[in-house]
């Protein structure tokens, strides 16, 4: 018992130094633990205090940034703002100054409008006063005439009358005889009036003769497109339509050469077509020829139907409607020939109206009268010839024949409405304007026009403008006045007048002025 119990104290014993070895081992773990994280937290609030006082440095270079960025934009704005300024202060300076000038010379005006206003003063006093003198000198004369007559006033008023009565007689007998005489050398004048005034109610345009047609092109790679690998494209164009096409130097632009017109037209309208579609090569090329061809009658036979209806002629064969719409596209040196031909129908009729003929038998032949010029390519033979045998198979009126046959005067002339034709094929044909003025002439009409300019004195510079409509004259402002410049005017219109020939008018312009130049440094 008594070992039992030892060893039981021995047991405990042993336990409580256990425990108290393992309470001082615990122990002096957790103070190491407690010292390690005293120093973790003392290096993590050191690395914090670290990283905050880069930020607090980052933020006040943000800071400083953005300030100097608000600074520099508001100098600038400041500055703008200053120029604007500026720039305000010398435009006002400018106009006050303008101002200024402008305010001298209206009072400069002033003063000569009210010396002028003197001067006209005196003079209407002066002329009043020698009204009043003439009054009297004629009374006083009128009195030495009753004197020396020895009759009353309306005794000489009565013999005075008588007088003037067989003088008038006599005159008048004259002035009858004078007419009649005019009369008769002026009969022939009434026709010619008659064209006059159908000229004058007639207008049409004209258009230049031309055998080429430029087409524009976008750029210039689109000359290669057109000429195709090997040269395939433009040869298959060519023989398609039958004009020759030109690709040159000329920037973005070909040139189509024939003397087809309407061929010329379809070759132009199909390129432009191919160009727009940007599809080019010798299938899409033929379709779009063949496209065009047809396009190009329809075009044709609205353009016969048009001329149709404004020159007011009906019953017209649709083949001959589409000759018609043909002429279109030729010229006559120079002259379009539907436009020619529409013409000669407006003159013929106006001038039936005033015969008192038919007017629309006479724009029906004056309309036709060319006809043959739009087979005249295709047919051996003159135009005439052509346009009268085309005209027969018609079965058209023999008045509107025999006027196609004879306006050129290659047969007899059956009736007053084959005149008529012809004489307004003459009018619309030779009338100064009508057809195109060769280049040497025009050049030529316009050094004319400034040599006769410079020919006067006081003239600085002369200008002919608007093809050699218009001549503008600039005279020397010290030498020519505002009145002279007027009298000059007048006298190179009259000397043009005399010296020179040209259609229409010529409009003169005289410019004077005087120039006041100062340099600002």
């Amino acid at each position: 018992m008594n070992n039992i119990a030892l060893y039981i104290l021995i047991a405990v014993i042993a336990a409580l130094v256990g425990f108290g070895i393992a309470w001082l081992l615990l122990r002096r773990i957790g103070d190491k633990k407690v010292s390690g994280a005293e120093d973790t937290a003392r290096r993590l609030i050191a690395e914090a205090e670290k990283e905050a006082e880069i930020k607090k440095k980052e933020a006040l270079l943000e800071a400083k940034e953005e300030w100097y960025g608000v600074k520099s934009n508001y100098e600038r704005e400041l500055q703008n703002k200053r120029n604007e300024i500026q720039k305000t202060e010398r435009r006002l300076s400018d106009k006050e100054a303008s101002v200024d000038r402008k305010l001298d010379s209206l009072t400069k005006r002033e003063k000569d409008f009210q010396n002028r206003e003197r001067t006209l003063s005196g003079r209407e006093k002066g002329i009043a006063f020698r009204e009043q003198e003439l009054e009297k000198l004629l009374h006083s004369q009128n009195e030495k005439l009753e004197r020396i007559a020895g009759m009353t006033p309306e005794e000489a008023k009565q013999e005075l009358k008588e007088n003037l009565i067989g003088e008038a007689k006599i005159e008048a007998a004259a002035m009858v005889k004078e007419i009649k005489d005019k009369a008769e050398r002026e009969a022939d004048k009434e026709a010619k009036e008659i064209i006059i005034q159908a000229i004058y109610r007639c207008a049409a345009d004209h258009a230049v003769e031309s055998t080429v047609s430029v087409v524009n092109l976008p750029n210039e790679e689109m000359k290669g497109r057109i000429i195709g690998r090997e040269g395939r494209n433009i040869r298959s164009f060519e023989t398609a339509t039958g004009i020759d096409v030109i690709v040159d130097d000329t920037p973005e632009a070909v040139i189509l050469s024939g003397y087809d017109p309407i061929r010329r037209e379809i070759a132009r309208m199909s390129l432009e077509k191919l160009i727009a579609d940007g599809r080019i090569h010798p299938t899409r090329i033929e379709e779009v020829v063949s496209k065009t061809e047809k396009e190009m009658e329809i075009i044709v036979r609205e353009i016969g139907e048009q001329t149709c209806f404004d020159v007011g002629v009906q019953g017209l064969h649709l083949d001959i409607i589409k000759l018609l719409g043909k002429l279109n596209y030729r010229s006559s040196y120079g002259q379009n020939v539907l436009q020619h031909s529409k013409e000669v129908a407006i003159l013929a009729g106006l001038m039936a109206a005033e015969l008192g003929l038919d007017p629309n038998i006479a724009k029906r032949a004056a309309l036709l009268h060319d006809i043959g010029k739009a087979i005249d390519r295709e047919t051996e033979g003159t135009h005439t010839e052509i346009g009268v045998n085309f005209l027969a198979r018609y079965n058209e009126d023999p008045i509107v024949l025999n006027a196609v046959a004879s306006h050129h005067g290659d047969v007899p002339q059956e009736s007053p409405y084959s005149v008529l034709v012809q004489a307004s094929d003459a009018i619309s044909g030779a009338r100064p304007g009508a057809r195109r003025e060769p280049l040497e002439a025009y050049i030529k009409r316009l050094e004319k026009l400034e040599e006769l300019a410079d020919s006067f004195k006081g003239v600085a510079k002369a200008f002919a403008i608007q093809a050699g409509r218009e001549v503008r004259v600039i005279v020397e402002c010290e030498t020519i006045d505002d009145l002279a410049a007027t009298i000059l005017a007048g006298d190179l219109a009259k000397k043009i007048e005399q010296e020179m020939e040209y259609p229409g008018q010529i409009k003169v312009t005289v410019i004077r002025e005087s120039r006041a130049t100062e340099f600002a440094k």
